[in-house]
């Protein structure tokens, strides 16, 4: 068996945005871990402050108790935020990394508080319903929107069904993120770069510049496809991802106890 990939998902969705990557990757053979982020689906939130560095450590307590030492990461936005604070906070456990519909540069002053107002509206019930409805458009693109129905069922289940304070909290911490250029430019590793064409929340300017970090990685665009492109276009991300791990050769990544 390969060595384990992990998928960390989208803010406000769950692990089962990478349900059609995470069938085609058990099918190859992989261990495949999609672990529901900290307040999401059955995972608590706990009393934490909000910190992608409290995110990333997550994930590495997660293989500790699995006893596996590096994986192949993928993070889709939200997801490639955590991955990128994990590469920074515990070097050498990443062995290809798969970045999709996310950027390095940190929040602007004005982009940092619009979070941390999006934050307190989802918190407020008088204007979450309406905070939620226009939310859910800018996740998917044009394609998806005026084209798969199905799609749009599923990414709005999965928003409506997240905790807001959950939301909330992963706001607050993406919202003080910080830049990630100088960590990507060490991070030699197999890696791909995917942007959704139709993407409005990540421009491809802003994905060109992960991909320009990253030595040797590739950016693919995905034609129709916008935010959420694992679940709008899966056949197009499933086959970037793969590539990357068939470029990697991976063997198990396992840390045995002493």
């Amino acid at each position: 068996m390969s060595a384990p990939v992990v998928l960390l998902h989208a803010l406000a969705t769950s692990s089962a945005m990478w349900s059609a990557q995470r069938r085609a990757f058990v099918g190859a053979g992989h261990q495949v871990l999609t672990p529901d982020q900290r307040g999401y689906g059955t995972t608590p939130l706990g009393p934490a402050g909000p910190s992608l560095d409290v995110a990333a450590d997550d994930l590495a307590a997660l293989l500790d108790r699995q006893e596996i030492g590096s994986v192949a990461l993928a993070g889709a936005s939200m997801g490639g935020y955590v991955a990128m604070a994990f590469l920074r906070r515990h070097p050498g456990r990443v062995r290809a990394l798969m970045l999709v519909s996310t950027k390095a540069s940190a929040d602007t002053p004005a982009e940092a508080a619009q979070r941390r107002a999006f934050a307190s509206l989802i918190l407020d019930p008088a204007s979450r319903a309406r905070v939620v409805a226009a939310a859910i458009p800018t996740l998917l693109g044009a394609t998806t929107r005026g084209g798969r129905p199905e799609v749009v069922a599923a990414v709005r289940g999965l928003v409506e069904n997240t905790s807001p304070e959950a939301i909330a909290w992963s706001q607050r911490a993406i919202a003080d993120r910080r830049e990630a250029f100088g960590v990507l430019r060490a991070t030699n590793v197999p890696s791909v770069v995917v942007a959704g064409e139709e993407d409005e929340l990540v421009s491809l300017t802003e994905a060109r510049e992960v991909a320009d970090c990253l030595p040797g990685a590739e950016l693919v665009t995905v034609p129709k496809a916008g935010h959420l492109a694992p679940m709008e276009t899966p056949g197009a991300v499933t086959a970037a991802l793969a590539e990357v791990l068939s470029r990697a050769a991976l063997s198990p990544g396992v840390r045995r106890k002493a």
